[in-house]
């Protein structure tokens, strides 16, 4: 578990100013500081620890969990656990009936599938130049919206989202289908029907950085993969005071 040290040099325990706040998140505050609020940290490590337990037991158990990440400062490392975790994930954007119309979303998938074959058979060579663009566009498409959750076959178990403002709709299907939801959850987000909540600064990299890699020690590595973000990039993520 991280030491309240190493929050405070993340930058966990910044929150937003106070008009851009949730009422309802005014719990898990320490205090208000130049009208920014400031996340309590002991509350912080232990919302942490609880949901570490949870995914722990879940992942022991063989369950699925999707990791829900779409802005510019997550996408990457929500991706870079999931797949050392060789769990699915989504980082681009959330398509609305991902999880309440999943039987349709899976036809989608399927035609991921369906396009590669495609693209690998001789008959391929014989199509228009026009007709090889079209199959190569829709690919790269679907690629971006559904490649993280291609091998999902079912509901997932378990959603993570980080940004529980952000992926609000992510969470709401959650809650509408019953899965259990874990959030990274920053001052302006609504806590309500979060089943474990992390509240953390979810606009800085280095935040979001620190409380991924707990939640990684405890899914175990199943791949192989690139590291999550380059420094110069990392960098560029950490310019958030506009955001604050």
């Amino acid at each position: 578990m991280p030491t309240l040290v190493e929050m405070l040099e993340a930058g966990v325990h910044f929150g937003h100013k106070k008009e851009r706040s949730h009422p309802k998140m005014k719990d898990y505050t320490f205090t208000l500081r130049e009208g920014v609020y400031i996340i309590d940290l002991e509350k912080t490590q232990d919302c942490l620890k609880q949901a570490i337990d949870f995914l722990k037991k879940q992942v022991e158990l063989g369950k699925t969990i999707l990791f829900v990440g779409t802005k510019r400062q997550a996408k990457d490392l929500v991706k870079h656990t999931a797949e050392l975790a060789g769990m699915p994930y989504i980082i681009h954007r959330w398509l609305g009936g991902t999880l309440t119309n999943f039987e349709t979303v899976r036809k989608s998938i399927n035609e991921i599938a369906s396009i590669e074959t495609q693209m690998k058979s001789p008959e391929f060579a014989n199509f228009t130049k026009k007709e090889r663009k079209l199959a190569s566009d829709r690919l790269e498409k679907l690629e971006n919206v559904f490649g993280g959750i291609r091998d999902m076959k079912n509901l997932p178990d378990v959603v993570l989202v980080v940004d529980a403002n952000r992926e609000k709709l992510a969470i709401s299907e959650a809650i509408r289908v019953g899965i259990p939801v874990v959030a990274l959850a920053d001052t302006d987000a609504n806590p309500e029907g979060i089943n474990y909540l992390i509240p953390a600064n979810d606009d800085s990299t280095k935040s979001i950085d620190l409380v991924l890699k707990q939640i990684s020690s405890v899914l175990g590595v199943k791949k192989n993969v690139k590291p999550a973000v380059k420094e110069n990039e990392q960098k560029e993520a950490e310019k958030i005071k506009e955001d604050k």
